[in-house]
């Protein structure tokens, strides 16, 4: 299974705002590139499989500012600065601590962005989260009681990885991308997820239906794939990964909307923008751009997580196991 991330390109536009309507789609060939495959209908030929792993954080560090491009001489001085970091935690271990994925398991040879953004947080300005403090409380809650089925992680018990399904993660950047007429699907490797994005100008279902990832609509404006998500409900949370800094854990809210677009701007190479609106738990509406290379050596394999899955149990009963003992040491009645 291959898992070569080299050579990922991007372009630096930022998302346009939220609320887009579903309106009459521009004609197939308006604002068309020469330079990039098409199907029948004009539009851009985006079926394959898709990578988007990288070592570039999802928020920037606070002393950058609003710095949002490193040099190259800078870049190879944090590259340097990541290698003696996990070098460091190769050999470093803690009191009961049983590892973690080996490196079979992991994508280990991410590269950083080409254009050398210092994070994939484009919009506001600094790079930064926009979240609400009570926000963060909560998500601590969820990150600290991880060993509680009532706020286990939704990507620990094998549901979802989440709403942000195109972030990066530590294994599993893989997407299969495929289109037929008046529809989109995307599979996302992670938890083997398949989204089925209807782009024949349907409305949104009913308001009262809700569910871990929404109710899409498409659109296409030129050579970009527009799709709009609404609907969602609030039992998830935006974000399960650790690469995520402290969007992992935020709950989302009901009013959650996300508003995700695919510029194809080379054969190889799709520009990847994602705005999140959710007033209950950000200040403003934020926005990542994300790479998706083409990679036609990539093998996207069943994820199998329910099958097998004893980490669940093993978890809950331990913990349980734990609260005995406080409650009734080894050696007392």
């Amino acid at each position: 299974m291959r898992r070569t991330l080299a050579g990922l390109l991007m372009a630096g536009a930022l998302a346009a705002s939220l609320g887009p309507t579903l309106a009459a789609q521009p004609p197939a060939g308006a604002g068309r590139s020469p330079a990039i495959p098409r199907l029948a209908d004009g539009h851009p030929d985006m079926q394959g499989v898709w990578i988007h792993g990288t070592l570039t954080p999802f928020e920037r560090p606070v002393d950058l500012g609003t710095k949002a491009f490193y040099t190259a001489e800078e870049l190879r001085t944090v590259e340097a600065q990541i290698a003696a970091r996990r070098n460091a935690a190769r050999t470093t271990t803690r009191a009961g601590d049983v590892g973690g994925d080996n490196e079979a398991f992991v994508d280990s040879d991410y590269a950083w962005l080409s254009t050398r953004q210092t994070s994939l947080l484009v919009e506001p300005p600094d790079g930064r989260l926009p979240v609400r403090p009570d926000a963060l409380k909560r998500a601590a809650v969820n990150l600290e009681s991880r060993d509680d089925p009532e706020t286990m992680s939704p990507w620990d018990r094998c549901i979802t990885r989440g709403p942000t399904l195109m972030l990066p993660a530590g294994y599993n950047n893989g997407t299969r991308i495929v289109q037929t007429p008046g529809l989109v699907t995307l599979e996302a490797e992670m938890v083997h997820e398949v989204r089925v994005i209807p782009t024949d100008g349907r409305p949104h279902v009913a308001g009262h239906l809700r569910t871990w990832l929404g109710d899409p609509r498409g659109r296409w404006e030129g050579d970009t794939l527009v799709i709009d998500s609404t609907n969602f409900h609030d039992r998830g949370w935006i974000s399960t990964h650790a690469g995520s800094g402290r969007l992992r854990g935020l709950p989302n809210s009901e009013a959650l909307h996300v508003v995700e677009r695919f510029t194809m701007t080379a054969a190889d190479t799709i520009v990847y923008e994602m705005t999140v609106d959710d007033p209950a738990v950000y200040t403003r509406p934020w926005t990542v751009s994300v790479p998706l290379t083409r990679d036609d050596t990539y093998v996207i394999y069943e994820a199998a997580c329910h099958e097998g899955n004893q980490a669940i149990e093993l978890v809950l009963r331990g913990a349980r196991f734990e609260e005995r003992q406080v409650k009734s040491p080894p050696g007392k009645p």
